[in-house]
């Protein structure tokens, strides 16, 4: 009744609602590769979860039990939730979590939005979308741009075979201090039609459910006839080259804009993105045809023996031809987006405020690897930030009252994010809460040669629109927004393993607005009574806009020079080294010495070379 009331409000002309019911469980002997039975995350019993599709008309009304061990969020990855971001899943950010046991209603305003196009939802919350909590959303509007005869989506992703908990453990340890990756098992493909996946193709079997995948699944074409292809990638680290032998493809869509159609022999998408192309069917049916998405093994430090990263499905005519596979492509090209020309024009107003990040991993002081924007990891506050926003009063537009790396911003300011990566592996970047304006892009931030990295242009009419941008090694994307949504809004590398070791910010949108639009349901509040998680105050759940304390902090950049650990942990090794070599001595002389004395004598030489590497270390800086 709460969530319906919720929707009554959020859209006073309400055309419809589109009610599904999800019980988050545990799925067991689940093997879409064919390779491994393992536990999966499911929805009411079964995975992959469901694809949703709405109409533009419809809001969409998700009713979510929590059947795992632990608490769980649905972010539906690209959604606007205007001025309501407390329904946007970020666990500790703008919610809670659902606790074990309990639920929630997640409203999806669809029919105010001003949205359609293809989106995903997946869970945000303690990397259970890595363990296949994760599904294709299509919105419809009344009249698409193009017309085409049947359309098809093609999910994408990157399989593990041991758990997400299993894998963050070996990933951030001191035994990875360079921070290699865990490496997926599989790469998969599998279809989806009017709500439903598409079964394996005649003469096959799936050790999965009732779908097909990779070489057991298909897409059914008929001679002439123009097909739209939904693509996702619903990947945790894999970035996927798509494309079809024997087949034209023309994008018409990416990430929810639609576009000028746009010929493309290949498709890049990195974790996250969306395409749609349009296909048009061969009129002779007497071959099938091989459909490839590779990962893109570069994201890879090592490429383990046994993985094949290159997926093969295919497009069947008759189930009698044969399937022609033309093999490997000569070389991989990414998609050029910034060359790609929305339909519906939109110029962007002139930049008011900007914030420039630099993305860069290290190991830390406490000997593992971490990401961090301009120096700083992020760690999720103990408040989640939205109530924070809601319950500081006229505080809440202080800056600091929040976790490091957040940032607030007035209302209707014109924002340019830039991000230059910095580091040496390629990086898909998602804001919440909003689709930039894509407004340059540089080949290397730290050149002066323009072509190399070019200035922005202001004068632009209509630059291309996302949600997720892909930033190659020392490239750097400048993205623009206009302030319109009061909340609180993630921005986060969208590999799951850098969100992890804290590559994000938030975005403290117009902090007071969203005070006077405060409609947090009572239900989320509950929840975060059950998980025991405060719910006001700072970020550390004080009333103020300087005490952090209990906030934690860090690990933090290594600092040159010795500091205290170093200097013990080396004291302890001189120590024991010499301790070693006087024994030897004293016992090729008899032993004359006893071991306290000959502790004090090592001391007194360790104490005279530290005064001397002081002394020589005051010279060095004074020169």
């Amino acid at each position: 009744m709460e969530a319906l009331l919720a929707l009554a409000l959020v859209s006073p002309a309400l055309a419809g609602v589109h009610e599904i019911w999800w019980n988050l469980t545990y799925v067991d002997n689940v093997n879409p590769d064919g390779l491994f039975d393992r536990r999966a995350i499911g929805v009411n019993g079964t995975w992959p979860p469901p694809p949703i599709e709405v109409s533009t008309n419809d809001s969409l009304l998700v009713h979510v039990s929590n059947s795992l061990e632990k608490p769980a969020t649905l972010h539906h990855h690209g959604m606007f939730f205007n001025s309501s971001s407390w329904m946007d899943g970020a666990i500790g950010v703008t919610e809670c979590g659902i606790p074990p046991g309990g639920n929630f209603d997640y409203v999806v305003p669809v029919d105010t939005s001003g949205q359609w196009g293809t989106y995903w939802v997946h869970a945000h919350s303690h990397g259970q979308y890595v363990d296949g909590l994760r599904a294709p959303v299509v919105l419809h509007p009344p009249t698409e741009v193009y017309d085409y005869d049947e359309e098809f989506t093609v999910v994408l992703g990157d399989w593990y075979h041991d758990e997400h908990a299993v894998l963050l453990d070996q990933f951030i340890s001191i035994s990875n201090p360079g921070g290699a990756e865990p490496v997926p098992e599989s790469g998969l493909v599998y279809f989806a039609k009017d709500g439903a996946y598409l079964g394996p193709k005649s003469g096959t079997s799936t050790t999965t459910g009732s779908v097909g995948f990779n070489e057991n699944s298909t897409l059914p074409f008929e001679a002439g006839k123009t097909y739209r292809l939904r693509v996702v990638n619903t990947s945790a680290f894999a970035m996927f080259f798509f494309w079809i032998d024997g087949h034209d493809m023309r994008i018409i869509e990416v990430d929810g804009t639609d576009i000028e159609e746009s010929p493309v022999d290949l498709i890049s998408l990195t974790v996250a993105q969306r395409y749609s192309v349009l296909v048009t069917a061969r009129n002779d049916t007497n071959a099938n045809w091989a459909i490839h998405a590779n990962m893109d093994t570069d994201m890879f430090d090592t490429v383990p023996p046994a993985l094949n990263p290159n997926v093969t499905s295919s497009i069947t005519y008759s189930n009698s031809a044969d399937t022609t596979d033309l093999g490997f492509v000569d070389e991989y090209a990414l998609v050029n987006d910034t060359g790609l020309v929305p339909m519906e024009v939109s110029t962007p107003p002139r930049v008011t405020k900007t914030i420039e990040l630099e993305v860069l991993f290290d190991t830390m002081d406490d000997g593992t690897n971490h990401a961090m924007f301009n120096m700083v990891t992020f760690n999720t506050p103990i408040v989640p930030s939205v109530f924070s926003a809601l319950t500081l009063g006229s505080n809440a537009t202080v800056q600091e009252a929040y976790s490091p790396n957040s940032f607030v911003i007035e209302h209707m300011d014109v924002l340019d994010i830039v991000v230059k990566n910095g580091d040496a592996g390629k990086h898909p970047f998602h804001l919440h809460g909003h689709k930039f304006w894509i407004m340059g892009r540089a080949e290397d931030f730290t050149s002066d040669d323009p072509a190399l990295n070019p200035p922005i242009d202001e004068g632009q009419l209509n630059p291309m629109r996302r949600d997720t941008i892909h930033i190659s090694s020392m490239g750097s994307a400048t993205m623009r927004i206009v302030a319109d949504n009061p909340g609180v809004w993630f921005m986060h590398c969208h590999i799951e393993w850098h969100l992890e070791v804290g590559l994000a910010i938030q975005l403290i949108e117009a902090p007071l607005l969203a005070q006077e639009r405060n409609n947090v349901p009572q239900k989320m509040y509950d929840n975060c009574a059950a998980l025991d998680v405060p719910v006001s105050g700072n970020a550390a759940g004080h009333a103020s806009t300087t005490d952090l304390s209990g906030l934690r902090g860090g690990p933090y950049p290594q600092k040159l020079g010795w500091r205290p650990k170093g200097i013990g942990a080396m004291f302890g090794c001189v120590l024991s080294a010499v301790l070693g070599m006087i024994a030897v001595v004293w016992y090729s002389m008899g032993g004359n010495l006893t071991e306290e004395e000959i502790e004090h004598e090592v001391r007194q030489q360790v104490e005279e070379k530290g005064k001397k590497g002081k002394f020589f270390g005051l010279l060095q800086k004074r020169q």
